[in-house]
Parts: C-alpha cells; sequence; structure tokens
C-alpha cells in the first residue's frame, strides 16, 4: 500500500496534520449520510446545505469528510458517488475534530482530523476500479470495529429494556428487504423508510429500520438469503406498538456488507445452510417474508362481498387483499383447550408435530435438525353489520401487534390477565387489512395447522388490525 501511495503521489490518512496543504488524498468511501439543509445565518431566508461520508485507505485508518455548500453544489457532490466507490479528494482543509461534541453524531475514526471540502478550492473524482489497488477496494469488507465485538440478535432480545437506547454493533444475515416507503412530515419535509428483517443462528426474525436515502439504497442491494451485514453503531430500541426490540441505522452507523471475518464466515455457512434447505422456497417459506405494503391496499368491503368475492375467485391461484371495516367476535385466547402458541420451525417455518416436536416438512432425518420457535397461530372470527367472517388466521408478528405482547409476554399471563387482555380488543370497531384465499386452498392451510378448522369457508390470512374506538 505504501508503495501505492508513493507512485500517486497521495497522502496516507494517517499522516494527516492540520498544517498540511495541497494535498491529495484517496479513499474507498464506507459511510454516507443524506444532504441536509439549514437556515444560513449569514443570509436571512437562504440555507446552506451539507452531507459526509468516511473514506478508508487502510484497515486501521479512515477519515470523516464534510461539505457545505450552496444546495446545488452539495446535491451534484453527493449524487456523483456511492458507499463502495474510491474517491480522491484534492486540496481538502484540514482540521482537529472536536471528539465528543462531533463524533455523537457521525461516525467514530481512529483519526485526529477531519476533512472540509470547499466548492472553490477542492475536487471529488470518481476512480475506475481499474485505476484502484485491490488492497484499497477489499477494504470495503473490512468492519470497522473489531470482528468479535457485537451482540447476536438472540442477545439483544434476551436483554430486552436493558438495551433500549444503547448504541451497539450487530451481526446479522439479511431475511429480507422491504419496499422503501415515502411520505411527507408535518413540516412538510419528505421522507422515506425502508425495513430489513434479519436472523441469525439465535432468532429468526429481527427488524432493522433505514430512515435515510443512503442506507435504503445501500439495503436495497442486499441479497436475501445470501448477504451477511457487520453493522456498527446502530441504535437499538424497544417498539412499544410491535413489543419486540428493533435496531435503526443512524448518521453514526458504518455496515459492512459481507465482511471478510472468521465470524461473518460462520454465520454466512449458516446461511447457506438454511438455503440449501429451502428456507426461502417461495412456498414453505413465505410465512417469512416481507409483507405486502399496507398502503396498496385500498379496496374497502363488507364480509358479505368479501364471502362473494372469494366464491367468485376460487378458481384462481392470486390471493384476495381489501379492507372490512368489522369487530372482533371470537377470540379465544384464554380458553385452555384452544392453541394459541404453537412451534414453528426455524427453518421453513412450518409448525412442527406437536407429539415429536420435530418438523416433519425439511427435517427428515436428524442431520437436518434446526431448532423451533413459539409464535401466535390462532383463528378468529370477524363480524360487521352484513354477516361473519369464521376462522381469519392471526399469526405472527401481526399478532404480537394485535394483542400489544410478544408470545413470551403472553405465555406468562395469568388466566385473569389473558381474559382482560382479550375483552380489551373484542367488539372494538377495527380497520383490518387482510389477505384471503379461496376455498379451494382451505385443505392445505387445514393440513398445515394441524386440522385444528376444517369449516369450508374462506381462510382470511396475515390479518393486520388497527383498532379504532368510534
Amino acid at each position: 500500500m505504501a508503495d501505492f501511495f508513493a507512485s500517486k503521489s497521495f497522502t496516507a490518512l494517517s499522516d494527516l496534520h492540520p498544517s498540511m496543504a495541497n494535498l491529495k488524498v484517496i479513499g474507498i468511501v464506507i459511510g454516507k449520510t443524506d444532504v441536509k439543509g439549514f437556515p444560513d445565518r449569514k443570509n436571512i431566508g437562504s440555507e446552506r446545505y451539507t452531507f459526509s461520508f468516511t473514506i478508508r485507505d487502510s484497515p486501521n485508518h479512515f477519515v470523516n469528510v464534510t461539505s457545505w455548500g450552496n444546495e446545488d453544489y452539495i446535491k451534484s457532490l453527493s449524487g456523483s458517488f456511492r458507499v463502495g466507490e474510491c474517491v480522491m479528494i484534492e486540496n481538502p482543509l484540514i482540521q482537529r475534530k472536536e471528539m465528543e461534541r462531533e463524533e455523537k453524531f457521525i461516525p467514530t475514526t481512529p483519526s485526529n482530523c477531519k476533512l472540509l471540502l470547499s466548492e472553490n478550492h477542492s475536487t471529488v473524482k470518481v476512480c475506475s476500479v481499474y485505476e484502484v489497488d485491490n488492497k484499497l477496494l477489499s477494504l470495503i469488507h473490512l468492519p470497522v470495529k473489531e470482528s468479535r465485538d457485537y451482540y447476536s440478535l438472540g442477545d439483544i432480545v434476551a436483554n430486552g429494556h436493558s438495551l433500549d437506547g444503547r448504541i451497539i454493533n450487530v451481526l446479522a444475515a439479511v431475511r429480507s428487504v422491504g419496499e422503501p416507503k415515502y411520505f411527507t412530515t408535518s413540516d412538510r419535509r419528505k421522507g422515506q423508510r425502508c425495513e430489513v428483517r434479519l436472523y441469525d443462528e439465535t432468532e429468526a426474525l429481527f427488524p432493522l429500520a433505514c430512515w435515510d436515502n443512503e442506507s435504503i439504497l445501500l439495503a436495497q442491494s442486499w441479497t436475501p438469503g445470501e448477504t451477511v451485514i457487520f453493522a456498527a453503531d446502530v441504535r437499538i430500541s424497544f417498539d412499544k406498538f410491535r413489543n419486540c426490540m428493533t435496531a435503526t441505522v443512524i448518521s453514526k452507523s458504518i455496515i459492512t456488507t459481507n465482511p471478510d471475518t472468521p465470524e461473518a464466515n460462520i454465520l454466512l455457512n449458516f446461511v447457506r445452510g438454511n438455503k440449501e434447505a429451502n428456507v426461502f422456497d417461495d412456498e414453505i417459506g413465505s410465512h417469512l417474508k416481507e409483507s405486502i405494503n399496507l398502503n396498496t391496499i385500498v379496496e374497502v368491503y363488507t364480509v358479505e362481498q368479501l364471502k362473494a368475492k372469494a366464491l367468485k375467485n376460487e378458481r384462481k391461484a392470486d390471493p384476495l387483499y381489501g379492507i372490512l371495516y368489522a369487530y372482533i367476535s371470537m377470540l379465544n385466547i384464554d380458553n385452555e383447550t384452544t392453541n394459541v402458541v404453537r412451534n414453528r420451525c426455524s427453518g421453513c417455518g412450518y409448525i412442527v408435530n406437536a407429539a415429536s416436536n420435530t418438523c416433519t416438512t425439511c427435517h427428515r432425518d436428524s442431520l437436518g435438525y434446526k431448532s423451533n420457535f413459539s409464535s401466535f397461530d390462532m383463528l378468529i372470527d370477524v363480524t360487521d353489520h352484513t354477516g361473519t367472517l369464521p376462522s381469519c388466521s392471526l399469526s405472527g408478528n401481526v399478532a404480537e401487534e394485535t394483542l400489544g405482547c410478544t408470545v413470551n409476554e403472553f405465555l406468562a399471563m395469568t388466566d385473569g390477565q389473558k381474559t382482560a387482555l382479550k375483552w380489551q380488543l373484542l367488539l372494538e370497531r377495527s380497520k383490518i387489512y387482510l389477505k384471503g384465499s379461496s376455498p379451494a386452498a382451505l385443505s392445505i392451510s387445514a393440513e398445515a395447522a394441524d386440522m385444528e378448522s376444517s369449516r369450508a369457508s374462506p381462510v382470511f390470512q396475515d390479518l393486520r388490525l388497527r383498532i379504532r374506538h368510534y
């Protein structure tokens, strides 16, 4: 690497000092923030724009780079390169960073300096991969934290509230990448959000939220079932609505895709083993995939209309999506004879045999054994003024959102607490998003549920309830 710098007249990031001038540096972009605008104190009524990125030129050295300027300059500069590309920077201003104040909001770096870009004096050029040393390109797969300095997803779930608000490192595999959702805030600023679902050997599903465009663009490049990430400095919090722990990418975060570390390689082997077992098969693994974007469901039905629609579509394989304004008329969560929680296979997601506690779908021999996890799996009735839909499936994370508790919290409840929870939901006006399959699919659904119900009515799955009091 030293010979490479010498031949190109680059200054190594490890040698940066505020007294230097007219220098040239090169590095691979390992992190980047969105462009933001702020009121210009010197010119009232106008805005200044800024964004930051982090470059690296060796395993032990990386620095933050910040640029300020007018909207056109900053947006043009930010749009000229992405994470994973190499850039050459000429004539940056070198400043000592203010450790305590600055690194609350930007990535922590080993350097005591930072680089500032000036529109009039500095230039940034994107380098072709053919111009760059392979040693520099390989740095994109090296985490910025020590490879063993991370929490497993199981550790995060087990520690629960004690990690709420903490900033930690996570090593995990990508299970699914959701579609970006766009919105406008109350002050008319546009925003976006994308949820990535992670997993590892200890936890089947764990949400990671991306709120900035740069992390969303990076997430869209990940391939579920093939990508492992090391997410440095993500914020862990407890989601009260979903009653689960979540991770969020923040301005300090740097995410390394497919890190080249022993720990990541072990996890990648686990991922590949699951893939060979058809974990991500369209039919078997469908319960693990990202749910449909609720904003795309706009058709409103009555129960009577839904029944007619489902019967009309009996010969069609496509599911029926819709919105129903109704109330829950049957919710047997306090009945000891009713199975509300079932064990599912962490490999394929099917319900395991209650007697043997093994999966007969993908675990055909003891060598293929994988652990099980507990999940809500219940049948409810929903009713409106036109009739009742019996045996609607309410399961998984959607059931947790509806009940307002996790499986473990539910199992720890007394019978009285379960009854009280039931009556909080029964007969309350609800907005229900649902997916329905035709009666022809009933036999498959019933078999997967150990033949719990064989009533010949449309099976409505993936219910997402929004309780509204009228």
